[in-house]
């Protein structure tokens, strides 16, 4: 348990030490067409620079096209999609079509699909595992802290039931002072007989 708080507290400031690098390179530069000193180069100098992407944005189409993808709706387009090119293939006159009976271009087209449809969902489960694997670190520290709450609690109403044991209670007060009235009154009685 404390080794699993230990990691919590490490990822937090690792978190927040991220947050400040990315504050500081949010920072102005040092002028237009100069770099910064105090930070790497992101790019390497040359002749050509490659266009850069967002990878969340990238990520977030992965999964939305992953998404259409697992669904009937994708199912029932691209059967439609197949019909009518066979049958456009098959059924209209031979100077329209433009893919004969062995439909090798409708395959190429289908395996470009699919290689393009693997990676992507690929893509997706691997965002969703670390999804899961940020919610599942969210759910074991709180399971601790609700166990470390539990175990205080515990120790509290222990300390109480013990505390409660050495006070006196409404019903004991009221024996006792019963048994000293009755007490009292035996000697009234043996007082006045004599």
């Amino acid at each position: 348990m404390h080794g699993e708080l230990r990691e919590l507290r490490q990822l937090r400031e690792l978190r927040s030490r991220e947050g400040v690098r990315e504050r500081r390179s949010e920072a102005p530069s040092a002028g237009p067409g100069r770099s910064r000193l105090d930070q790497p180069r992101t790019t390497r100098p040359g002749l050509i620079t490659l266009p850069t992407y967002d990878p969340e944005a990238f990520g977030q189409l992965s999964e939305r096209i992953a998404r259409f993808l697992g669904t009937g709706r994708f199912i029932v387009w691209m059967t439609v999609v197949v019909i009518v090119w066979v049958g456009w293939n098959t059924l209209l006159p031979d100077t329209v079509r433009f893919d004969d009976y062995p439909f090798i271009f409708l395959t190429l087209m289908l395996s470009l699909q699919a290689s393009y449809a693997a990676p992507l969902i690929l893509l997706a489960q691997n965002r969703q595992d670390n999804r899961d694997r940020v919610n599942m670190e969210q759910d074991r520290a709180r399971s601790d802290r609700n166990i470390a709450d539990t175990e205080y609690l515990t120790r509290e109403v222990a300390a109480l039931r013990q505390g409660l044991g050495e006070v006196a209670t409404r019903d004991f007060v009221r024996s006792e002072l019963q048994s000293l009235l009755k007490e009292i009154d035996d000697r009234r009685e043996s007082s006045e007989v004599l």
